[in-house]
């Protein structure tokens, strides 16, 4: 039996639900309106954190914003798969700094490893 939570097995989860609600043919893969609603998770996720919510409400905001981005892919059809190893292969590479007392990992200085 396949792994239900392997990363193949999830996005043909969302495969079968951008199709089962034909979101290609009724504007739900339009990546403008996909945004929108990516901002209104991010949003829902904030108020789980900024308000002390239980980490369950959190953990399901952040299952809807994993599932847009899934569906990004789709609906952009990209590999997502492999952007995640290819960043993390770049990410990977850069230093930390602490900023405000936060670790911060990011291509402070510029060039091939943004």
């Amino acid at each position: 039996m396949k792994n239900p939570d392997s990363f193949s097995a999830m996005m043909n989860e969302v495969r079968a639900f951008h199709a089962k609600h034909r979101f290609a043919e009724l504007g739900g893969e339009d990546m403008v309106y996909r945004v929108s609603l990516m901002a209104e998770e991010l949003g829902e996720i904030s108020a789980c954190v900024t308000k002390g919510k239980p980490k369950e409400d959190l953990a399901e905001e952040c299952a809807d914003l994993l599932i847009l981005l899934l569906g990004n892919a789709i609906a952009a059809d990209f590999d997502l798969a492999r952007a995640f190893r290819e960043k993390m292969a770049k990410i990977n590479r850069r230093g930390s700094r602490v900023v405000s007392g936060r670790v911060r990992v990011s291509n402070f200085g510029g060039g091939e490893n943004a």
